[in-house]
């Protein structure tokens, strides 16, 4: 569910990505602290793909969740604001409610248990036989590495089942699509927000949100 979505007709798979893009960039990023913060998690999310397809997951991994989600998730839960929407009208309830994706209940849950695997595994080199033990620091890190690539991979498909199942499968694989490819398309998007806050802008005045919203039809 979406508040542009008005046709009974079912829009096309890249329709649907188009519209699950712009429901998250006029809900969730108002804020150009988050779009500059989203720029440097993009910038940083490509450099861990390019990693982990060189093979080296040690330095994906860290990057990706130290760097790469510190930066988005601290953007959301820190400078987003939060309360009434008055460019979309919503309130940030009825938002909460209808996100497609991991909303801040959600993202806590998440979080909490990516900052509870390096305990675990601290205490339990093997996470109760899940790995290898490894030796030393490094072997640590490579254990933790390939722990937080699965973390990620479990989070991206339980919300990609959950969405099938309870609404369609066609908006799960989008959903999907959408977060693995929103590093690309935020860099795009956000990588003129550093400028306008190096400007004092610290709020989008969303023009492009407010021209769709005037346009007839």
């Amino acid at each position: 569910m979406n508040l542009e979505a008005t046709s009974t007709s079912k829009p096309s798979f890249l329709e649907e990505l188009r519209i699950q893009r712009w429901d998250d960039h006029r809900f969730y990023h108002q804020s150009r602290v988050n779009q500059s913060l989203h720029f440097v998690s993009a910038c940083s999310f490509v450099a861990a793909y390019v990693m982990l397809a060189a093979g080296r997951p040690i330095e994906a991994a860290l990057l990706g969740w130290l760097v790469s989600m510190a930066t988005r998730q601290s953007g959301h839960f820190f400078f987003e604001p939060r309360g009434f929407d008055h460019v979309n009208q919503a309130t940030d309830e009825h938002k909460e409610a209808i996100k497609v994706g991991y909303n801040i209940q959600r993202k806590v849950i998440l979080i909490a248990a990516w900052a509870a695997t390096p305990v675990a595994l601290f205490y339990d080199r093997t996470l109760f036989g899940l790995f290898e033990p490894r030796e030393g620091f490094a072997g640590y890190l490579w254990n933790l590495s390939v722990l937080w690539i699965w973390l990620g991979v479990i989070a991206v498909f339980l919300r990609t089942a959950f969405l099938s199942i309870t609404r369609d499968p066609r908006t799960g694989i989008v959903w999907a699509t959408k977060i693995l490819t929103d590093p690309f398309h935020d860099i795009l998007l956000y990588w003129k927000s550093p400028l306008a806050l190096l400007r004092g802008e610290w709020i989008d005045p969303m023009d492009d949100v407010k021209a769709r919203q005037n346009t007839p039809g």
